[in-house]
């Protein structure tokens, strides 16, 4: 039997202080994660992604560009990214994002380490949502990171992307050594010409605490399973995406039937069981989910996300879905039978339903 679900929300919100969980006062199910940004100053054109330009892309001349890795868009980013688009419409110019590929971290590595929170995809469709007309991403190698600040500002700034403007967070540094810094920026922006503005940090009153707001606070948090503060952090739920494929059908036999999607090896989210939503075809669903290699079932096994979807008796094989995680329950555990899985499996569910009912009850602040 099909359960009502909840189609995303369309009512107009302001990017920076985005919050994707539904308000109070409001029933149906919160919007999926990013989804919800469709509503956030929609864009006439189709955004650009350009990588390595050697001149500006076609409509994005002159433009004000946001600078910096930004994974995971959060509360940090959107302050500079709402100030650079802000600028953009002051001096008339489109406004595009200017971030880097690989991760630096990952590049001095020579493998993926670092814990990506939004790649480039899942950015792009992030950006777009936010309102912004493109994004620019350079290859960032080791000979990309030796070189002098002065040639980002002159030949890639100046030059190759004739920026009318450059916005950035208040720690962001570039070049060899990363020897440039906001006042360098300044500096260069005046001898060649192009508007500099800097972004002061933006921190989150956690616990009577003033904490940055930063990609790597929420990964921190992720990784302790505390995503009600990556939720704070981010401004949204923090969210996967990733397409069904079948397994074992064992949960199916317990009466649990999942939808399995496996994250990127480098996902450092706690293993354990999460209250979360489901997104696919466009429609929310709220259900429970598993991360983590099923210590009962399988000796050894690489780490699979397994959402049961509450009240669902569709087909997900095959499609594209996005998990976001909206409470955790408890850690992995391994039990000594099916029957005692099962059971707590009942729970899970049951605790699951309720975090994503309080969503819906909770009195505003």
């Amino acid at each position: 039997m099909r359960g009502r679900v909840a189609q995303r929300s369309r009512t107009p919100c302001d990017p920076l202080a985005l919050d994707m969980t539904r308000h109070p006062n409001q029933s149906e199910p919160a919007p999926a994660p990013h989804k919800a940004l469709d509503a956030a100053l929609p864009s006439a054109h189709p955004f650009i992604v350009a990588r390595d330009p050697l001149a500006p892309p076609p409509g994005l001349e002159g433009a004000v560009v946001a600078i910096g890795n930004f994974d995971g868009l959060h509360r940090g980013h959107r302050g500079v990214i709402a100030h650079a688009q802000a600028l953009a419409q002051k001096v008339g110019k489109p406004c595009a994002l200017l971030t880097f590929e690989p991760h630096p971290a990952d590049c001095f590595a020579g493998k993926s380490i670092i814990f990506r929170l939004t790649p480039p995809d899942a950015k792009a469709a992030l950006l777009a949502r936010l309102g912004l007309d493109g994004m620019v991403i350079l290859t960032f190698d080791k000979d990309f990171a030796a070189r002098p600040p002065q040639e980002f500002t002159q030949e890639i700034l100046r030059k190759r992307l004739g920026v009318s403007a450059a916005v950035a967070g208040y720690d962001f540094c570039f070049g060899a050594k990363r020897a440039g810094n906001p006042e360098f920026l300044r500096s260069e922006g005046e001898r060649l010409g192009f508007i500099v503005e800097i972004v002061p940090r933006i921190t989150q009153d956690e616990a009577g605490s003033l904490e940055a707001v930063s990609s790597t606070a929420t990964r921190e948090a992720l990784a302790a399973g505390d995503v009600a503060l990556a939720t704070k952090l981010l401004g949204h739920p923090y969210f996967v995406e990733g397409v069904v494929t079948r397994g074992r059908q064992l949960g199916r036999t317990l009466g649990f039937p999942t939808a399995n999607i496996a994250l990127d090896p480098s996902n450092k989210l706690r293993h354990g069981i999460y209250a979360v939503t489901l997104e696919a075809d466009g429609v929310v669903r709220e259900g429970v989910a598993n991360f983590g290699r099923r210590p009962t079932v399988e000796a050894e096994g690489a780490p699979l996300l397994e959402v049961f979807v509450f009240d669902f008796d569709g087909d997900l094989y095959g499609k594209t879905v996005e998990v976001a995680f909206i409470g955790f329950i408890r850690g992995e555990a391994k039990f000594p039978s099916l029957d005692a899985l099962t059971a707590q499996m009942r729970d899970d569910a049951a605790k699951a339903r309720e975090i994503l009912a309080a969503r819906h009850t909770a009195p505003s602040s």
